[in-house]
């Protein structure tokens, strides 16, 4: 049975990035480089997919986790060396193998689809996927004959002169004959600037066996963009940050300004939602229908229900559902729930906490391990006190409840529905309901103080 294999070259330190995370598990929109070639290759309805690996194994694989087999590359040779260690695991499969690189994030499943199939009407042994770059320094050079036909591939510090002055580079993806590409591997030497086995060497073997070598041309040159250094990491970034802002628009998202929004590739938007400038949407966000995601707000791995409005807050793996709305310059702390119809003003902070329908925090507030139930009108500079310098504890406010500006309720407590705390409280035992819990001093003035002070600005 004729199969569909991918090879997914992962080995590499990437010592240009200057970093201590390995090259390809440096991340482009919220995902690892190697997480983007894999999702693409997953949507070919791949046979098998055998990742090689090297430094940074361990972490490859706990990104990848059982998605694609692994193979460890002990000594980095060169990219035919990297294949050749997928042999025990390929070479007797009939079919075609796709070889791509890890650090190539902006590659999509059609142009690997274009590539079989370009592949298979040449009937060709091997097919190079190349582009015209607008400076090919640095990439491989597909040197053609007079007539198109691919002669071999040419490695840039291998090239000549004239060689480096050819525009069409190779991408660094191939489509081979399984067997005919572990046979060539068998045969390739290192004999070159870097002292390496070459996969480019495979297609000039091939050649010279009377073997039809193709190459398919790309239209986008970007896509092809691989990652090498920061710089060519940011390129990546705003190259995929426009792919992604572009297809939620096209689905009814509004970003007022897409050159100044970032939004992750696993983000979900529905439609009508506007997105002012400056946002940042992060993670496994999902964001309904005619939400308002104002400047400068940045959202994590939350759920915002439809007509929310978010005005320049930050919000980490929490919910707002539907009508509620926080900010300016709010914070929702991991496990925040916030429901419908509420109201969080500027400057609240909340963690860990449940807060119900109606109920409303208008500002200088943080509430944290607690149950708000509904309708409850907490005033400004309220503290649930929820630390107790060793261990946290939890806070439960009844329906209907009316908490004063400036009081502090003090965990572990619970303050019943229709229960009111005076302005200024610190509440440390519980509130029945109906009650009116007051705790501070009681007032009292001095008759003539000031006048008693050293200092008196009627007398200066």
């Amino acid at each position: 049975m004729s199969t569909r294999n991918t090879i997914i070259l992962a080995a590499g330190k990437g010592t240009r990035m200057k970093s201590k995370l390995y090259k390809v598990l440096h991340k482009v929109c919220g995902r690892s480089m190697v997480d983007h070639v894999l999702t693409q290759v997953e949507k070919t309805n791949m046979n098998r997919i055998v990742t090689v690996v090297g430094y940074g194994a361990e972490k490859v694989e706990e990104t990848l986790h059982d998605r694609t087999e692994y193979v460890l590359q002990k000594e980095q040779l060169g990219t035919g060396h990297a294949v050749l260690q997928t042999e025990p695991l390929l070479k007797d499969q009939d079919g075609t193998t796709l070889v791509v690189s890890g650090d190539t994030p902006l590659f999509q499943a059609q142009t690997f689809e274009n590539l079989f199939k370009y592949h298979e009407a040449k009937k060709a042994m091997a097919t190079v996927l190349t582009s015209k770059a607008p400076d090919p320094t640095g990439y491989g050079r597909i040197v053609r004959n007079d007539v198109g036909i691919v002669e071999k591939i040419v490695e840039q510090k291998d090239a000549s002169e004239k060689e480096q002055e050819i525009d069409e580079i190779n991408t660094g993806v191939y489509v081979f004959d399984n067997k005919a590409l572990f046979a060539a591997l068998h045969e390739i030497k290192n004999d070159n600037a870097q002292g390496e086995y070459y996969l480019t060497d495979v297609i000039e073997i091939l050649k010279n066996q009377g073997d039809i070598v193709a190459a398919y041309r790309m239209n986008s040159f970007e896509e092809s963009m691989g990652v090498n250094d920061r710089v060519a990491l940011s390129k990546a970034t705003k190259v995929m940050q426009r792919r992604i802002n572009e297809t939620h628009m096209r689905n009814g998202v509004t970003l007022i300004n897409p050159e100044d929004t970032y939004i992750d590739v696993d983000v979900k938007i529905g439609s009508d939602t506007i997105v002012e400038p400056g946002v940042l949407l992060k993670g496994k966000t999902v964001i309904g229908d005619d939400c308002l995601i104002g400047a400068h707000s940045e959202i994590h791995d939350s759920t915002i229900h439809n007509n929310v409005t978010v005005t320049s807050s930050y919000i980490e793996d929490s919910e707002m559902d539907e009508g509620s709305n926080i900010g300016p310059m709010s914070h929702l702390r991991p496990e925040s729930k916030i429901g419908q119809k509420v109201h969080l003003g500027n400057f609240v902070e909340v963690k860990k906490a449940t807060i119900e329908e109606g109920t409303k925090v208008g500002h200088l507030t943080y509430v944290g391990n607690a149950h708000l139930g509904k309708r409850i009108n907490v005033g400004c500079g309220v503290v649930f006190v929820n630390y107790d310098g060793a261990h946290k504890h939890d806070t439960t406010v009844g329906d209907d409840a009316f908490i004063g500006s400036n009081s502090n309720l003090v965990a572990p407590l619970t303050v019943a529905d229709h229960s009111f705390i005076a302005a200024g409280s610190t509440i440390t035992d519980e509130v029945g309901q109906y009650d009116m819990a007051i705790a501070r001093a009681r007032q009292t003035n001095k008759t003539g103080y000031f006048k008693k002070l050293p200092y008196d600005p009627e007398n200066e």
